[in-house]
């Protein structure tokens, strides 16, 4: 359970048996939330989509929600680049949740399952009209490298461990109450595709 104020929610690895919720949650996106995540419109998701996003093979590919009473009210992920030591990352937050800490959590967690399973490297596209995505990134404590053409910001940031990040981390935590952090070891019990 994790604490931002006083907004309480649960973080944990997607299973296959989130198909449905994900469906639900994609479909309560609003068009603006949705054109972020996949800069275009896309109002529904397919079924080979969905499996996609909830079939993880939690080493090479990772993907975690967090939910409040079953919902799920975010979606962070990352997919490593074949033979290498670097991984695509995105994540989406409702609507109704943003701007509560939600996306620095899961690019928190995410880097930490990442480093566990050897990526160094964490890449990302974002429009460059996407400040709250953004700031995530650029305020994570890591040296970020940008390039942005065509309105889109291509992050390219190395995630060992560094005194930045740890300031920007513990910084993070204050405001937050984790009990317990994120139980990414459950993630060897859930179920795979």
């Amino acid at each position: 359970m994790v604490s931002e104020g006083s907004l309480h929610y649960h973080l944990r690895p997607i299973r296959p048996d989130d198909a449905s919720r994900l469906i639900e949650f994609h479909n309560r996106l609003s068009p603006r939330s949705c054109y972020l995540r996949f800069f275009t419109f896309h109002p529904t998701l397919s079924p080979k989509e969905v499996e996609h996003f909830t079939c993880v093979d939690y080493f090479d590919r990772l993907a975690l929600v967090a939910e409040v009473d079953g919902t799920l009210i975010a979606v962070a992920r990352f997919d490593r680049h074949e033979g290498t030591t670097e991984a695509e990352v995105a994540f989406v937050v409702a609507d109704g949740y943003q701007h509560h800490g939600i996306g620095s959590l899961l690019l928190d967690e995410l880097v930490l399952a990442a480093r566990e399973r050897g990526i160094t490297t964490f890449l990302a596209d974002t429009l460059s009209e996407n400040r709250a995505m953004l700031d995530v990134f650029l305020h994570a404590g890591f040296n970020v490298q940008t390039d942005t053409e065509y309105g889109t910001v291509y992050l390219r940031f190395d995630i060992t461990p560094t005194e930045s990040f740890g300031r920007a981390l513990a910084s993070r935590e204050q405001r937050r109450q984790i009990r317990p952090i994120c139980p990414l070891l459950e993630v060897a019990s859930a179920r795979q595709c």
